[in-house]
């Protein structure tokens, strides 16, 4: 279980407000209207379509509101517990569940509908298909279930512009050509080269540049 913590440093925490909706509006406007408690949620979608961003921008709002949050995903310790107090209880990654992780989310299920707190949770897979225990695949789908799109270009760019923009970077178009048309559109892993792009611009000193690029990637991949 991971407790979400408070923004510090330059990296905000995911937010309703910096989610970019395109083709996955109505999954937004139901997590931000949400009356907890409710029907539990349950989002899917291949990696870089926002599941794990909308958990976290819930979490968030809930706890500005201060309710407390329990956060599970698939890797962590078991047993899981539900703590007092709770309001919300997430789980990320549901598909990659193994055997002792699916029995400690059950038993989560079970103690959320008896205390009346709130389940949202995501995966990859819909419910029908997730190669989980069958108790547990059916309360995945019990209550909303939004199936999630990966952004399309046009919002790709947008999503990648507004980040360089926050850390005042200069991201020129050839840069942004050369990261869609080299790297996979999966907006979670071109964040992520990003922020790469941005410590080794700034320990070199240099613009951000697509030879700069070339040569960060060259030397990752000379210590790898």
């Amino acid at each position: 279980m991971k407790q979400i913590p408070l923004a510090i440093g330059p990296d905000p925490l995911p937010t309703f407000d910096s989610f970019l909706p395109g083709a996955n509006a109505a999954a937004l406007e139901h997590l931000r209207r949400l009356a907890m408690p409710a029907s539990p949620v349950y989002l899917w979608g291949p990696s870089g379509s926002g599941k794990t961003h909308l958990l976290r921008a819930l979490a968030h709002a809930c706890q500005q509101g201060g309710q407390r949050v329990g956060w599970f995903e698939a890797g962590d310790a078991t047993p899981w517990a539900m703590a007092p107090g709770w309001s919300l209880i997430v789980i990320d990654r549901c598909d990659e569940l193994d055997a002792a992780a699916q029995q400690a989310a059950f038993a989560l299920f079970v103690e959320a509908a008896t205390e009346g707190v709130q389940v949202a949770a995501a995966g990859r897979l819909p419910p029908v298909d997730l190669p989980l225990r069958d108790d547990l695949r059916t309360r995945l789908g019990w209550g909303h279930v939004f199936a999630l799109q990966p952004p399309a270009e046009a919002e790709t760019r947008a999503a990648l512009r507004r980040e360089a923009d926050r850390r005042g970077i200069f991201l020129s178009d050839d840069v942004m050509d050369h990261l869609l048309t080299r790297f996979p559109r999966d907006l979670k892993h071109l964040m992520a080269l990003l922020d790469r792009l941005d410590e080794f611009a700034l320990s070199r000193a240099r613009a951000v540049t697509v030879p700069l690029l070339r040569t960060m990637l060259a030397e990752e991949g000379a210590a790898s």
